[in-house]
């Protein structure tokens, strides 16, 4: 089997609106009877500024997903376009300790290229987006859980990303909290037109978030169903219609459990 890996303009060869292309990738670790498969021939599409978010059963590849997207790993076969700079962002924030919140910030930019003469008011400008103007010299242990995600957003967005791989981000949060961080990354999100891919085990953030959701099967990963996010913006988690929209994803992710049980 081969596979390729692409990112860049050279990687936008076929549809004028897709970010990112995903073409009959599979995934195993391992060799022999241990091999484990990720991903089975999987086929998506997102296009430029869209958001997107996967859900699915523990193990069925979708952060393995991200990790090819954001040029961690590469397929086993199949094939990966991106267009354009990836942005990564993890359910833990991972800040260097040592670093102020501003210091964690201008990291990304100095890795960028970005000079010493401006990543100071770029540091500035995107601790504002985040509102957290008044902590640039705090460091990460003093710092809330919330605040230490809404640095690691500002850094991924340090990164001028055209597309934003999120995996869980929010999932170790308070609802309070998350529900925040929902409204601050959906007002970034329009305001900016990046393109999000969101993995997530929670469909009502799913619903909450996405312009579509795109359900994998259990292990080995495959496209199951794709549902559009017609819900006008802004969103509530808790109103009749997520919550309905997200009850029929359930089901369709219970049935795609079910089946991986009795296999």
């Amino acid at each position: 089997m081969t596979a390729t890996l692409s990112h860049g303009p050279a990687a936008h060869t076929k549809a004028a609106e897709a970010a990112v292309r995903v073409d009959a990738v599979s995934k195993i670790f391992g060799h022999g009877p241990e091999a484990v498969q990720a991903l089975d021939r999987l086929t998506l599409q997102v296009d430029r500024g869209e958001f997107v978010c996967l859900v699915g059963a523990s193990g069925c590849g979708k952060s393995t997903l991200l990790h090819m997207l954001a040029g961690l790993d590469s397929p086993t076969a199949g094939s990966i376009a991106v267009e354009g700079r990836t942005g990564l962002m993890f359910q833990e924030a991972a800040l260097f300790p040592w670093l102020t919140v501003a210091g964690n910030v201008a990291l990304a930019l100095r890795l960028r290229g970005v000079g010493r003469a401006e990543r100071r008011p770029l540091v500035t400008s995107l601790l504002e987006m985040v509102h957290l103007e008044g902590f640039a010299s705090r460091r990460p242990h003093e710092l809330s859980g919330g605040m230490r995600q809404r640095v690691a957003l500002a850094r991924a967005l340090a990164q001028n990303a055209d597309v934003m791989l999120m995996d869980e981000p929010f999932g170790s949060l308070d609802a309070m909290t998350r529900d925040l961080l929902h409204a601050e990354l959906e007002r970034l999100w329009t305001e900016r037109r990046f393109t999000v891919l969101f993995v997530t085990h929670n469909v009502r953030e799913a619903v909450r978030l996405a312009d579509r959701v795109l359900v994998l099967t259990s292990r080995p990963g495959r496209l199951s169903a794709s549902f559009r996010v017609d819900i006008p913006r802004p969103r509530r988690i808790e109103t009749p219609a997520v919550s309905a929209l997200a009850g029929e994803i359930t089901e369709q992710l219970s049935v795609e459990v079910r089946r991986h049980g009795h296999a």
